[in-house]
């Protein structure tokens, strides 16, 4: 699990000059999420949300199909996914815990994102949806997730 120095998050241009997984990875994940189900390469996915705890942090949301999950990592199981951000957060802070939810609001809408305590594409320092686009349209989407697949079900 990667951490990030403090105060990056707080610092706009430090945040933007993040390498991508990174920026996807800690605090932009919604955005990346929105940004791959307003044009889904693959069809039949929908956003999940992981919540931390109360007094815990460990926020993060990610597309699945169920089975096979894309997040700032890119291809994987769901459940290779949720362990591996469970193990993360329980590493540095005993007693993490989290529950999973479908999200039900627009990923990409800055006032349904800041109910949640997360930041809308206008709030970064420049748009992150042609990041999110530029990043996703680096994948073979059908290959990943198909190998993704074949790991998950043996």
């Amino acid at each position: 699990m990667y951490v990030l120095k403090h105060g990056i998050k707080r610092n706009p241009e430090k945040r933007w000059a993040l390498p991508d997984r990174i920026f996807f990875g800690h605090g932009a994940c919604a955005i990346l999420a929105g940004t791959f189900l307003k044009h889904p390469p693959l069809e039949g996915f929908y956003a999940e949300r992981i919540i931390p705890g109360e007094g815990f942090a460990g926020n993060h949301i990610y597309v699945t199909n169920g089975i096979v999950a894309f997040d700032y990592h890119g291809y994987s199981s769901r459940e290779r996914l949720l362990v591996h951000h469970s193990k993360g957060w329980v590493s540095h802070s005993a007693g993490w815990h989290c529950t999973i939810e479908k999200v039900d609001f627009d990923l990409l809408d800055t006032a349904e994102l800041n109910r949640r305590k997360i930041l809308g594409p206008d709030q970064y320092l420049h748009d992150p949806i042609p990041r999110a686009r530029t990043f996703l349209q680096r994948r073979d989407h059908a290959e990943a997730a198909a190998r993704a697949l074949r790991i998950a079900t043996g």
